[in-house]
């Protein structure tokens, strides 16, 4: 495929196409009759557009691509295997680095447990997600994966994100290609898109992200070549400027034009709780600024189908806001979630109460799993959780 990338260079910014409301009505209008507007146009609309016009404009663009007035949501768990990692991500406050004494890696009787406990829970699969390990061979993996499947051949495995292959390739001396085509025959699903934090080095090199942003991206797009489809994500309130958020757009949109493979993307808040970057941004994204953001990136990523509101940073009630804000899915029912809480994301949420904010919103609830298969409804199983994937 050819390069995943845009062809104008990425340490410089851009203008926005207008810097008034009532030139972003124009695009607004655009972008509402179908047409696909630019990446200054994106920039524009969400500095200066009118919040009810752009509120409106992404609500009736979700409107097109879900008709069916449902919005859905998933019943499955965080499992991270482990919390050992050579990249010491100033955003992070979850990793331990090797030798840790606080540093663990879950024995597959540990992860066995944690699968039949949410199957019985009423989930349908795991994100499983790691640290980047410096010693775990790729068999490691593979036959993790392999011995879930053998015991529950219709659990979903959702794992495993960019940056975490992009790693492998360093402790397997395999290329990326080969590292998903065994994962794939062990029985991976899909992959989460973690690690896309903002998809410019400006900001990753910063942010000591070991993952360069042409790496997620080429890892992302061989992927879905592979025949492994994966989510993307937007992590703002990492210091980035509003271009940088306008650029992370424009670079999933292109690969998404190419492959194909992304089946949602999903934009969430920084929360600095406990990460050594939170000694410098100790504030969190104003929920209006996060809204407005959410809102752009469905106008603008025209040919993703599902957009998920992240509840479990920005909270329950602007997670029902962001339903009528272009968002269609609600993400995540945990059982069990270890990375975002631990930087400071305390909200939870039952099934009932998912089901009830989709409701409240004006929507019907739709379960699903973690490839965005409808499944069918079933009693709901009476849990606490919280997360996202």
């Amino acid at each position: 495929m050819s390069d995943p990338v845009s062809s104008r260079p990425f340490n410089e910014g851009f203008d926005p196409s207008c810097k008034d409301p009532e030139s972003c009505q124009k695009i607004l209008q655009r972008a509402r009759s179908g047409e696909r507007i630019s990446v200054e146009d994106a920039l524009a609309l969400a500095l200066y557009a009118d919040r009810d016009e752009l509120f409106a404009c992404a609500d009736a663009v979700r409107a097109d691509k879900h008709p069916d007035n449902i919005v859905t949501y998933v019943v499955d768990r965080n499992i991270n295997y482990s919390n050992i990692c050579t990249s010491v991500c100033a955003f992070c406050a979850f990793y331990r680095k090797p030798g840790d004494p606080e540093g663990y890696l879950l024995s597959l009787d540990e992860i066995h447990a944690k699968v039949d406990e949410t199957i019985a829970l009423g989930g349908s699969g795991t994100l499983m997600q790691g640290g980047l390990h410096p010693d775990l061979p790729l068999s490691w993996y593979t036959e993790m994966l392999k011995s879930i499947k053998d015991r529950h051949p219709d659990f979903y495995l959702h794992c495993f994100s960019p940056t975490e292959i992009h790693a492998l390739t360093s402790v397997t001396g395999k290329t990326a290609e080969e590292i998903l085509s065994s994962l794939k025959a062990a029985g991976l699903d899909s992959i989460p898109g973690g690690g896309g934090e903002i998809l410019v080095d400006a900001i990753r090199k910063r942010r000591r992200s070991s993952c360069g942003a042409d790496d997620w991206l080429e890892i992302s797009a061989e992927a879905h070549t592979a025949g492994l489809p994966t989510t993307a994500t937007m992590m703002i309130g990492l210091g980035e400027t509003d271009w940088m958020r306008a650029e992370h757009l424009l670079r999933v949109r292109n690969v998404q034009d190419q492959t194909g493979g992304f089946i949602s993307f999903i934009p969430w808040t920084f929360q600095p709780d406990n990460t050594p970057l939170g000694k410098k941004i100790t504030e969190r994204v104003p929920a209006e600024e996060y809204a407005r953001w959410l809102a752009v990136s469905r106008i603008f990523l025209d040919n993703i189908d599902n957009l998920q509101v992240s509840w479990l940073t920005v909270g329950l009630e602007e997670g029902r806001l962001g339903l009528q804000r272009g968002a269609n899915d609600l993400g995540s029912v945990m059982i069990e979630e270890n990375v975002i809480s631990v930087a400071g994301a305390n909200h939870q949420a039952t099934e009932d109460l998912l089901r009830s904010t989709i409701e409240k919103a004006g929507f019907k609830p739709g379960l699903r799993n973690a490839g965005y298969r409808r499944l069918e409804d079933r009693p709901v199983p009476q849990f606490s959780g919280k997360g996202q994937e």
